[in-house]
């Protein structure tokens, strides 16, 4: 049988393009989650592992959706070898458990573990630069100006809660903290 296995870090990111793939490669079960690869307990990762038996494929789009390291990679590759367990990385072939293709995949998992320090070291320097303009703010940025709490905040005045949130599309566990500022 073919399993397939789709992932993506953060909860805003799309696993559809991933999905797309597997289903046109023909898996018949596939498994997804948003789930950073940097943490190795990624639970659809460890069910489906769990279940793969002799004569399965295990499916991937791409190496760095798979594993966390080289390392890691290859520790998985050849688990699943020894259950007899094939793997299909779409952008590189199968898997073949001879000295050629786990030397291709481990070169391929550095390149891919590569990758992702690189990543993760330019958007270090970035925080570091921008933490040196005065006006830095760490976190997501405000949704709502102070004008337009203040605003809203003067309607509760005269108005329940849900009437300002329906008034103004402000939450009104926003309004709350809002408030609470105010009168401290």
């Amino acid at each position: 049988m073919k399993y397939g296995y789709a992932r993506v870090s953060t909860v805003h990111q799309d696993l559809e393009s991933q999905i797309q793939a597997l289903e046109k490669e023909g898996c018949e079960t596939i498994y997804s989650e948003k789930f950073t690869g940097t943490k190795a307990d990624r639970p659809k990762f460890k069910e489906l592992l769990s279940i793969l038996k002799k004569g399965d494929t295990l499916v991937i789009t791409k190496l760095d959706r798979f594993a966390r390291s080289t390392v890691d990679a290859i520790q998985t590759v050849k688990e699943l070898f020894e259950r007899g367990v094939k793997v299909h990385v779409l952008n590189m072939g199968l898997v073949e458990d001879t000295p050629t293709g786990r030397l291709i995949l481990t070169i391929m998992s550095g390149f891919a573990e590569f990758e992702r320090d690189m990543i993760v070291e330019r958007t270090q320097e970035g925080k570091a630069i921008a933490k040196q303009k005065p006006d830095f703010k760490e976190g997501r940025p405000k949704i709502y100006g102070r004008k337009r709490i203040e605003e809203s905040l003067k309607l509760l005045e005269t108005h329940s809660y849900k009437e300002v949130t329906e008034m103004t599309g402000i939450s009104k566990s926003t309004l709350i903290r809002a408030k609470r500022k105010v009168t401290k």
